[in-house]
């Protein structure tokens, strides 16, 4: 059986609901509006947090909501290497997962599947507070940018951890256990936040964290741990209170919508002319990117079952904007955003401040005819009245999710390799694009 075939199985195993990808390139022909309801799934950005939360108690905890991504599959199975129990359903809500963590086995990680996620950085938190050590290999994920750890693994140490980096595998050990400690983080890391919290809701005291991220995923990881029987003071804000030591019982907890899915289709809506419901998007968590894209002619209005997106009658505007961290531009929304401008009237300006490498979807839209010139960290972009098909590549989540949109607006056929990203960041997009009118098809072209 070749590594592939024996992952696979083995996500199988730990995820029954996922299946290996029927074809490895998508074949879009653009020119169709998107028309229709699409349902929104649970956010991926705070699934992947709470199921590692889960690892914190020896009770059950039951998740609904959850998207049926590649992500979430491999965090199964690393919970289930782990020594974890998973219970599996799917209903109306979605996806529901059952974990019972009453037997771990902190040094059973997989190095393999660490290697495929970045969010696998979390299980340093978990298994630091539940069992006291963690043997981590250096984490994967999108090719984005340089994102160091060194914020987690400072956090850590000054909660009393004692940590080496070992051929490129992390060491961490807390034989007295953790204890509070007052943190300002540097940068209000959604990551360093996420993994401080983990650690500290088992920790001995009080710690509380300066600076933290603001994004919504942490007040739904927050709210979650609060149901399982911790004490957190200060959600939604940059400061955060957390009164460790208490013993954390079952509990169950919703996923809260995906905001940049959201964010997303909403962009698709208004490129292609068309009309979609949201179902179940939430308006208000798009924070700063809500007014920016209704300043570029998207159209979005609340109603009873979600959001109503589609183009203004004026038409699409160039715009120019910056991401930030929460409640600023989000940087996972730059470029589908960027996609939507490349055929708006005008000219933008999109800076990015985040992550430094998350231009690398600007030379495959560059390849449909897109107008954008990059001068350091900002794209100045130059709409055109039509997009060409081409051969593209997805080399991250997003950039995938952008190149879709920018295929579903173009001339003629576009053939997009690099599929494994949609897989880990999107529940259904590819069937869910189709009920909407989108003319595209998976397979070996």
């Amino acid at each position: 059986m070749t590594a592939t075939a024996a992952d696979d199985r083995a996500l199988q195993q730990a995820a029954p609901w996922w299946r290996p990808a029927a074809g490895q390139r998508l074949l879009i022909r653009g020119g169709a509006r998107l028309e229709g309801r699409h349902p929104i799934s649970g956010a991926k950005n705070a699934a992947l947090p709470l199921v590692v939360a889960t690892l914190l108690t020896p009770h059950l905890v039951t998740l609904r909501n959850l998207p049926a991504s590649l992500d979430v599959a491999v965090l199964a199975g690393l919970l289930q290497r782990l020594g974890a129990g998973l219970s599996w359903s799917q209903g109306a809500q979605g996806l529901t997962l059952t974990v019972c963590a009453d037997r771990l086995r902190p040094e059973a990680i997989d190095a393999g599947l660490v290697s495929r996620m970045r969010a696998s950085v979390l299980l340093l938190g978990a298994l630091l507070g539940r069992c006291g050590e963690a043997r981590l290999p250096l984490p994967g994920g999108d090719a984005i940018g340089a994102r160091g750890i060194d914020f987690h693994l400072d956090g850590l140490r000054a909660m009393g951890a004692v940590i080496t980096l070992e051929q490129g595998v992390i060491a961490a050990r807390a034989p007295q256990g953790l204890v509070g400690a007052d943190i300002r983080l540097a940068f209000p890391s959604v990551g360093a936040t996420e993994n401080l919290m983990l650690a500290a809701v088992l920790a001995r005291g009080t710690t509380t964290l300066r600076n933290a991220a603001r994004e919504p995923e942490i007040a739904d990881l927050a709210r979650c741990l609060i149901a399982m029987g911790a004490v957190i003071d200060g959600l939604d804000s940059d400061t955060l209170v957390i009164e460790g030591g208490h013993a954390l019982r079952g509990a169950q907890h919703a996923v809260m919508p995906d905001r940049i899915e959201l964010g997303t289709l909403a962009c698709a809506a208004a490129a292609t002319d068309g009309e979609l419901l949201l179902e179940g998007g939430d308006l208000s968590a798009l924070a700063a990117a809500g007014p920016a894209l209704q300043a570029a002619g998207v159209e979005l209005e609340t109603v009873a079952e979600g959001v109503l997106a589609r183009r203004a009658p004026t038409g699409l505007q160039g715009i120019d904007f910056r991401t930030a961290p929460y409640p600023g531009f989000a940087t996972d929304l730059q470029s589908p955003v960027m996609a939507l401008l490349t055929r708006a009237r005008g000219a933008s300006a999109v800076t990015e401040a985040i992550f430094e490498q998350r231009f690398r979807h600007v030379d495959e839209l560059r390849r449909m005819g897109a107008r954008i010139a990059l001068r350091g960290q900002t794209a100045w972009i130059r709409g055109v009245p039509r997009l060409t098909g081409a051969r593209l590549l997805a080399t991250d989540v997003r950039a995938g999710a952008a190149l879709v949109l920018a295929a579903l607006t173009a001339e003629g056929c576009s053939l997009l390799d690099g599929l494994d990203h949609l897989d880990r960041g999107y529940d259904g997009m590819v069937a869910k694009l189709a009920a909407c009118g989108a003319a595209l098809q998976r397979g070996d072209f």
